[in-house]
Formats: structure tokens, sequence, C-alpha cells
């Protein structure tokens, strides 16, 4: 599936596959400021999901309204990049089944302003080599 944005109203979509998550998500994320995808990757916790994900820490420091205190404050494994450049990865990682990748940060600027694109892959195959990538950004990463 391909979307675009602000037309497709992609959040909804990406909410709609969090929600369907039954084992993990986990996400690499540039900037990520929206309340809703944040509420579902909790609710999604709270059903025993395993919810994990790095930000990138310049923007961490500089977003108002980042999502990292509030989901580390609800318990999940999430952690500041730990690389000397930005980490620009905007991906979501679900099921390790599907990936949701483009140039869509996880913010209301991408979902109302931006042109911007968003792919969800079905594919074990490609998901394995985006776990590789969040695997090695985990190994770089701190709480």
């Amino acid at each position: 599936m391909r979307s675009t944005s602000p037309d497709d109203n992609v959040a909804a979509h990406l909410i709609d596959l969090i929600q369907r998550a039954r084992q993990s998500i986990h996400f690499l994320a540039f900037s990520f400021t929206s309340d809703d995808l944040a509420d579902a990757m909790m609710e999604r916790a709270r059903a025993g999901v395993t919810v994990s994900g790095i930000f990138e820490e310049d923007q961490v420091s500089s977003n108002q309204g980042d999502e990292y205190n509030r989901l580390l404050n609800s318990g999940l494994d999430v952690r500041l990049d730990g690389n000397p450049r930005n980490m620009h990865h905007k991906v979501m990682i679900i099921d390790e089944q599907i990936v949701v990748t483009g140039s869509y940060n996880f913010s209301s600027s991408a979902e109302e302003k931006n042109d911007e694109n968003v792919l969800v892959i079905d594919n074990p195959e490609i998901a394995r080599r985006f776990e590789e990538e969040f695997d090695d950004q985990l190994l770089k990463s701190q709480k």
C-alpha cells in the first residue's frame, strides 16, 4: 500500500496497523510528536504487545510535544539514538512482518502540512532487514 499526506489520512492507516499488532511494534523515529500514534502504541502495550523504539536525540530536545518522555514514563522501552549524526529513519516494523517506511515523520506536520509518502510493505524478508537496522541502532542507543 502506498499513501500520501495530507490527502490520504495516513495517521488513521497507521493507527489501524498499530491496533492490529499482535506481538511487536519496533520503530525508528526522526521526529515523533503524534499523540494519536503514541496512544495507539501504549494501548497495544497494555494488551501485551512488545513496543520499543528509538528517537533521534536532537529532535527530542528541540521538538515541542515530542512523545519520548510520555512513552518512556508509560513503561515502554524507548531510547535515544547514540550515533553522532542524525538518525533520519521513519520506520515501523509490526509483528516482524509489516514495514512502514517513507518520508512521513510521526508528527502532525507530516499529517497536515507536508507533502509526504508512506509505503506499507507486508513481507517478512524485508521486515527482517529492517529489524537488523533496528537492532544495530538499539546497540548504539541510550536510555
